[in-house]
């Protein structure tokens, strides 16, 4: 199959786990509508941190209070990916999609409507549930409409929804909550939420429920010591990236000295750096997954180490910050990885991932803080960041190691 076949007969043997359909599908079509939802995802995770000083004002708290929110969303993340994977285990996947992507455009309206703190602390918490469980099944349903050879191009197609939404969607967000109140940033997020719904509806194929999936069996998964290799591989190699990134205004602004301008330009290009990560990522993985964890593993640690050596250069750390972004590719290589070793309990092995995910989302920023609150500076975060990713590829070496040994 090459990227210009129109569609798919889902009963072809191609179509490695797809369940027998009457009718042929445009699977671009199916790839789009799945990663509009990644789009929606990536959009309301990342623009909340943007929107924090407005939203703080809004809801009459301080900045540092108004932190929790966002870990709330991650809590939402780490808390829901097992838990709606394992109890809707039989469920079709795209009745699951469609489900998941429904509670996402309520909660995020809900946000944009929170009357107090504590409501809003309560809506993020819930829009962060269906997030790990949609990336999941979005992965499988992508994955079942190519062959196998072809899995991780079409995980990658649908994880560049995310990576897109860092340099479309969440400085559209931002610039929407600062020019018409922080409540519509949420709110956008509500109605790209409901057009997924819409588009899933119109192109995923109707696929029945299946029975042989039991919550059990997809416990199953917490039994593979591949498993928990891979999902640690991301909660520590990825902190690395994290690390960095949540900090990248303040070494702009208060070590780099440039002007407040500089700050979404460099964003953007990060976000730039994560898409063509994500291409690249995915067109290694379908040819040898493993080496080329272990390639973006090890340019992740020798970007991050020469991070605190040129963040008095802008143009030097605008490059760098390009090149850090690119290892951000490592997410859907992990994603197709957990497919290979999940056997039988594939969706809650990758619905997990972005448990993983949200793992070294708090674990870095929370190492590097430390490093900073000692006195060494932001620019430390990169040192940080790099023993993380270095933690990562040791992970990586045993789950190589292992694999070779059992033929797993």
């Amino acid at each position: 199959m090459t990227d210009s076949s129109p569609a798919l007969v889902l009963d072809s043997p191609a179509a490695t786990d797809a369940e027998p359909a009457e009718r042929t599908v445009n699977f671009k079509l199916v790839l789009l509508a799945l990663a509009m939802g990644g789009f929606a995802i990536g959009t309301t995770e990342f623009a909340a941190m943007s929107l924090l000083p407005y939203f703080s004002v809004g809801l009459g708290i301080d900045e540092p209070t108004a932190g929790h929110v966002i870990s709330a969303y991650a809590l939402g993340v780490v808390v829901g990916a097992p838990i709606l994977a394992v109890f809707f285990a039989r469920m079709s996947r795209r009745t699951l999609a469609m489900g998941l992507m429904a509670v996402f455009a309520v909660a995020n309206v809900l946000s944009a409507l929170s009357p107090s703190y504590h409501w809003m602390l309560l809506f993020r918490f819930m829009s962060g549930l269906p997030h790990g469980a949609y990336f999941g099944v979005a992965a499988l349903m992508a994955a079942s409409l190519v062959p196998m050879n072809r899995r991780a191009w079409a995980v990658g197609r649908v994880m560049l929804g995310l990576s897109i939404a860092t340099v479309i969607g969440v400085p559209f967000a931002t610039w929407l909550g600062q020019a018409l109140g922080w409540r519509w940033g949420f709110g956008v997020t509500g109605v790209l939420a409901t057009i997924t719904f819409l588009m899933i509806m119109a192109f995923a194929p109707k696929d029945p429920p299946r029975p042989g999936a039991t919550p059990l069996r997809e416990l199953s998964a917490l039994k593979n010591r591949q498993v928990w290799l891979t999902l640690a591989i991301g909660a520590i190699g990825f902190g690395g990236l994290f690390a960095v990134y949540s900090y990248i205004a303040s070494t702009l602004l208060e070590v780099t000295g440039v002007a407040p301008y500089w700050v979404p330009v460099v964003l953007t290009i990060f976000g730039i750096g994560m898409t063509c990560g994500t291409l690249i990522g995915s067109w290694g993985a379908d040819r040898a997954l493993m080496p080329t964890a272990g390639i973006l593993l090890l340019s992740n640690a020798i970007f991050l180490v020469i991070f605190p050596f040129v963040v008095m250069n802008v143009w030097l750390l605008t490059g760098l910050v390009f090149l850090i972004g690119c290892t951000g590719g490592l997410g859907t290589v992990l994603q197709t990885r957990l497919m290979d070793v999940a056997q039988d309990a594939q969706t809650l092995a990758a619905a997990l991932n972005h448990s993983a995910f949200n793992v070294a989302n708090a674990l870095g920023p929370w190492l590097a803080g430390m490093s900073i609150a000692a006195g060494y500076g932001f620019a430390s975060s990169g040192f940080v960041g790099c023993a993380l990713a270095l933690g990562g590829l040791l992970i990586w070496a045993i789950a190589l190691w292992d694999s070779r040994r059992t033929g797993i």
